[in-house]
């Protein structure tokens, strides 16, 4: 057992229950919600706490909040959402792809200490402590901005122990280039969730990522680049390959958004309309009619995350 935090406090790992890795409270942008709530979809937090109680109601005790600041993280509007819908919400340190200029002239080092800060203080004045570490690349791989946050992150890893999650993107094995920078600042990589795995059904990639020794992140569901059951099929094997308990579920799915511009907000929910409850609604009867036992499945989403925050 090993005590994280939560934006409601330290939570045990033994009291995560069933965790979802990587999910989005919101997605906006950097002062979205205080400077142009107008952006916002309606009635904000009300929206947010219907789409999280629905999730405890069906079986989702934790969520893992993936929002950095760039993507608009509003650690008072997560700790009220927690409260109000009895989610655990465990929010990140770290950046995502939209890196300012200002990112040329920082150092790792000083990055790192505000994610340390962020850690062991509070995030924006508050005492809300983030409980994981998040780094970006995509499809051009580290860029030089990007590689100073990898660098941080694992700096920030090493004085606080917290597990790290990297953006990675799995069609053009990006990992293979972002974990190195990691392993170069002496993180072991048991500390270490590779994300959005699934967009690829590349066994021998993902295979020698879990060689490493790392996490998979399983968690673009329904998503895109692949179809959902193309997914489940990669998921399928990985679990009969005695995988299990280092595979991570989510759905990288926003209960909260800036208004769509291209489609109404009714069409936007219509693309998921079970929103954190997909893998359980969708997911899991298609693992059982494709012969895993009901026990296993039943662990998928507490074993995985459980393991990746005690590092074992």
């Amino acid at each position: 057992m090993t005590k994280i935090n939560s934006v409601l406090g330290p939570l045990d790992t033994a009291d995560m229950g069933c965790t979802l890795t990587h999910e989005h409270i919101l997605t906006a942008f950097a002062g979205a919600t205080t400077d142009f709530p107008e952006a916002m979809v309606g009635n904000l937090l009300e929206h947010i706490v219907s789409v999280l109680k629905k999730a405890k109601e069906g079986g989702v005790d934790t969520i893992v909040d993936m929002t950095t600041v760039d993507l608009g993280r509003d650690i008072n509007l997560f700790a009220e959402a927690s409260r109000r819908s009895g989610v655990n919400i465990i929010a990140c340190a770290g950046w995502w792809l939209d890196i300012p200029r200002f990112f040329e002239g920082i150092t790792s080092d000083q990055l790192a200490d505000i994610f340390v800060r962020e850690i062991t203080k509070g995030i924006a004045g508050t005492n809300i402590k983030a409980g994981v570490l998040k780094a970006a690349s995509d499809i051009s791989g580290p860029t030089k901005p990007e590689e100073i946050v990898l660098r941080a992150v694992a700096r920030a890893h090493q004085k606080t122990g917290v597990p790290i999650v990297i953006h990675s993107y799995a069609p053009d094995q990006v990992a293979r280039q972002q974990l190195p920078i990691l392993q170069s600042e002496g993180v072991k990589l048991k500390y270490v969730k590779v994300d959005h795995s699934n967009d690829t059904n590349n066994m021998a990639y993902l295979h020698w990522l879990l060689e490493q020794g790392v996490y998979l992140g399983l968690d673009r569901y329904p998503g895109r680049l692949m179809n959902p059951m193309e997914r489940t099929r990669v998921l399928k094997q990985l679990i009969d390959e005695g995988y299990a308990g280092r595979l991570c579920l989510s759905h990288d799915c926003s209960a909260g958004y800036t208004i769509p511009g291209l489609i109404t907000v009714e069409q936007k929910e219509a693309t998921n309309p079970y929103r954190f409850l997909y893998i359980s609604k969708v997911v899991f009867p298609w693992l059982k009619e494709m012969g895993v036992p009901q026990k296993v499945i039943d662990q998928l989403c507490i074993d995985g995350p459980r393991n990746f925050f005690e590092g074992k």
